[in-house]
């Protein structure tokens, strides 16, 4: 059944209250915010959400006020025909596809900032891109008013500072995390890799590449400085890969492990997170792993 497009607010806070009143109030409303583009990743949060769900609403907006100017807004990847089919292929009943007026009717006097868990990794080398983050996702929220939102692992910071707003705001959504897709041979799927060159495409394998070596280098007794001299060095043996961060933090609230410890003697969400162009292309990709569940048979999973 081909999912529902719409464009307005109104027209959508309309059907979504007709779907609840329809079912006396008993079936949930399942949530994917995206920028577009979709590919296999986008569409497992479509079919999480629609087993899970009565009802789930995909958006896709390019939200102009989470890039910072001379990022790449203009040509961010946009075939609406193509998400629409995986929107269909995915279990999505309605695709809401606002435009920027629609969005941002007037001169926009508020924002929705969120602090410390955005003042490292993307938060640090992409000022203000989380308040753009926070207050598109606020104005989504409030618009859908879902029970549930679904989210990728691949941007760990953004699914930290969605969840810590969700808490200290109160708000009635809980946020379900999904993991990482990667393609066949470990790249972390994403909208940007068409951007990507050939000989761009190959050199990226090294972040998927380095990134399973972290639970070796735990077993190791590395710090988490050591762990990120390692990352950086595997990473830099490829001449286009061009480092904007490698880091270690603690997991969700993004605090900095003690370095006078190994990782190995640590009981907690250890986030390894990377972020490296290649050519003109910002890729980011990590890894999520509690060193004291890291065993001999541990894996990168794909």
């Amino acid at each position: 059944m081909k999912p529902v497009i719409i464009r307005s607010i109104a027209e959508l806070r309309h059907e979504i209250s007709t779907f609840r009143r329809s079912n006396n109030g008993h079936r949930t409303v399942g949530f994917v915010p995206t920028m577009g583009y979709l590919h296999d990743g986008h569409a497992s949060l479509l079919r999480k959400s629609s087993a899970d769900n009565g009802l789930t609403v995909l958006s896709i907006f390019v939200n102009p006020i989470q890039f910072a100017p001379g990022e790449d807004l203009d040509k961010y990847p946009r075939d609406e025909a193509r998400d629409m089919k995986v929107a269909e292929e995915s279990g999505a009943d309605i695709v809401f596809i606002p435009t920027v007026q629609e969005m941002y009717p007037q001169k926009r006097v508020t924002t929705v900032a969120v602090a410390e868990v955005t003042e490292l990794l993307c938060g640090a080398s992409r000022p203000g891109h989380f308040d753009g983050v926070a207050t598109v996702v606020t104005k989504l929220f409030n618009i859908v008013q879902p029970d549930r939102a679904y989210f990728g692992m691949k941007d760990a910071q953004q699914i930290a500072v969605v969840t810590r707003m969700v808490q200290d705001l109160n708000m009635p959504v809980e946020i379900v995390p999904c993991p990482i897709l990667r393609e066949e041979d470990g790249l972390a799927m994403s909208s940007r890799n068409v951007y990507l060159n050939a000989l761009e495409r190959e050199q990226a394998l090294v972040l998927s590449q380095s990134l399973s070596r972290v639970a070796e280098w735990i077993r190791d007794g590395l710090t988490a400085s050591q762990v990120i001299a390692r990352l950086k060095e595997s990473i830099s043996r490829n001449p286009l890969a061009d480092i904007d961060y490698v880091d270690v933090l603690a997991y969700p609230d993004l605090s900095r492990p003690d370095d006078r410890q190994s990782l190995a003697e640590m009981n907690v969400s250890l986030l390894f997170a990377v972020a490296v162009r290649f050519g003109k292309t910002r890729l980011i990709d990590n890894q999520l792993l509690n060193p004291a569940e890291v065993g001999a048979d541990v894996c990168f999973a794909k």
